[in-house]
């Protein structure tokens, strides 16, 4: 990894931050600093991974929550190994459910578009797998912070009052009164600076913690979701949570220009990536701020899209291989569409064969790169009452198309958009990376890739620099601190290129490098309350 680690090339609020013995970088400075407190209590990276994914769920919960999905990349014994822990179609579920329910389309919110939770069971196997301490002493600053409570931050704070606003208005069935009760006590969302508590929450964390899981998925929690789901109309059961277990994948890879660059397997879109980056691998770049590395990316990034949203499914149910569409072959059909003028993507015939991030290293070379979602900010708008536990809305990225592969189907996984990465060079770790926000995720990994690599620039300033974001057709949108004669040129190849209001929408991400020496270098996003605890 080649960088001055003092060059900022755009302007920062912070550099770098260096340490030899742990890290741990997030968005939120609280759940950094319950990761950092595992190192210290003699956990590993994994340890403080869970530490801090189980703090996030309460100092973050405009993001995830307990109900959410999963996936990691831990790099452990000179090894990566993958981790899917994103939960199922309940079994009841299916097109001809929605028919009888009168519903044409998957809702946003309410329990029909909630899956199984995953995230507390990756919890559970990572630290049955590779963890340290016990799972209980793990939780337990999460669990802390849950039952004292915390002030609100300012990002947090922002993203609450939008979502508070948001359900006043349209949440109004019984089903969602344990989301006011939980999120909203005194009639509204906490201010930026005052203090909010979850005690139920506190509760359920130290119930997993104790049970090793079990009370979620086969006991007293369990019976709370499955009851609560079948007085109102859900479809998640007792059975659904007793048969749901985490799924260890081969990680998938493209070279980069000396580098491995690592995505997990579908369901999860961080093919994409890695799509967009076999192509780009084909074209030599100039310097960053021209506008024809813009186009290139752009163009790449849409025609990776086109291919992931026909093709990224339940892996069961694909109709292609992760391994024909990266294939160098395809990657060189796709990449001679590429022209001096926008296209319009779509997907190839390739040969048939709201999130939260962190990332965490330690002193003896573990690292994990880790993510969290419960999709659209707060999830389906449901908390099981007094539990602390809000259901995701995954189930929306399912396709009600028969003929598609993501078509819903009773236990089937949905296209999940949350993604952690990973770098490597020559068999060695370089570390995980990660840009949380949906749709974004991919974008981002590909431009903080193509700036550290490309560029030369460091963790910082490769989280620092501006991004744009393809929105759909030759629709483009642009960070402000965008360079106006990059906009200008690009309209004129073609893009439909617009001002975004601000930076919300292009992505939270975090970076950790370790060097040659074993010296760690962290970075977190300008764009959120994220922070980088070191040791």
């Amino acid at each position: 990894m080649r960088f001055d680690p003092l060059d900022y090339p755009y302007p920062s609020r912070r550099n770098c931050v260096f340490a030899t013995r742990g890290m741990v970088a997030t968005s939120q400075p609280l759940a950094a600093q319950a990761g950092l407190s595992i190192l210290q209590q003699g956990g590993n990276a994994i340890d403080a991974a869970i530490a801090t994914a189980a703090a996030l769920t309460v100092v973050e919960p405009t993001s995830n929550g307990l109900g959410s999905d999963a996936f990691a990349l831990i790099w452990t014994g000179g090894k990566l190994h993958g981790l899917n822990s994103s939960g199922p179609a309940p079994r009841s579920l299916s097109l001809d459910a929605l028919k009888r329910a009168g519903l044409r389309e998957m809702p946003r919110h309410g329990l029909t578009p909630a899956m199984v939770p995953g995230a507390p069971a990756a919890w559970v196997e990572l630290n049955r797998r590779f963890g340290r301490l016990p799972l209980q002493q793990v939780l337990a600053p999460a669990a802390e912070y849950a039952e004292r409570g915390y002030p609100i931050s300012p990002t947090l704070g922002r993203n609450w009052q939008a979502a508070f606003e948001s359900y006043r208005r349209n949440l109004t069935g019984e089903e969602f009164r344990g989301w006011f009760d939980t999120f909203a006590p005194r009639g509204r969302a906490p201010a930026v600076g005052e203090v909010w508590r979850s005690p139920g929450h506190a509760r359920t964390l130290r119930l997993i913690g104790e049970t090793a899981g079990e009370a979620f998925y086969r006991g007293e929690l369990a019976e709370r979701i499955a009851a609560f789901a079948a007085r109102h109309g859900g479809y998640i059961t007792q059975a659904d949570l007793a048969s749901f277990s985490p799924e260890w994948v081969e990680p998938l890879r493209v070279h980069y220009r000396g580098y491995d660059v690592w995505e997990l397997p579908p369901n999860g879109q961080g093919l994409v990536a890695l799509l967009a980056l076999n192509i780009l691998k084909g074209f030599t770049f100039g310097a960053r701020e021209d506008v024809e590395t813009y186009h290139l990316q752009i163009e790449a990034m849409k025609l990776a899209f086109a291919d992931g949203l026909r093709f990224i499914a339940d892996p069961r149910a694909m109709d292609v291989t992760a391994r024909d569409l990266l294939s160098d072959a395809y990657a060189e059909e796709r990449r001679r569409l590429i022209g001096r003028t926008a296209l319009e993507p779509a997907p190839g015939r390739p040969p048939r064969g709201g999130t939260v991030y962190l990332a965490a290293a330690d002193a003896e070379g573990n690292m994990v790169s880790y993510i969290q979602s419960n999709y659209m900010g707060f999830g389906c708008g449901v908390v099981i009452p007094d539990t602390g536990i809000a259901l995701n809305n995954r189930g929306h990225t399912f396709s009600l198309d028969p003929a598609h592969p993501n078509c819903l189907e009773p236990g089937k996984r949905p296209y999940n958009t949350i993604i952690p990465g990973f770098l490597t060079r020559d068999g060695e770790a370089v570390g995980p990376f990660g840009v949380m926000g949906g749709f974004m995720q991919p974008q981002g990994h590909v431009q903080v890739i193509t700036n550290t690599i490309d560029f030369g620039m460091n963790p910082q300033a490769a989280l620092d620099a501006p991004r744009w974001r393809w929105v759909e057709g030759r629709s483009v949108e642009m960070e402000h601190s965008v360079p106006p004669h990059i906009v200008d040129a690009l309209a004129r190849r073609g893009h439909a290129v617009r001002w975004a209001l601000g930076s919300e929408g292009f992505g939270r991400g975090q970076i950790i490098w370790r060097m040659p020496d074993g010296v760690l270098v962290g970075a977190t996003e300008p764009r959120t309350d994220g922070h980088v605890a070191a040791w």
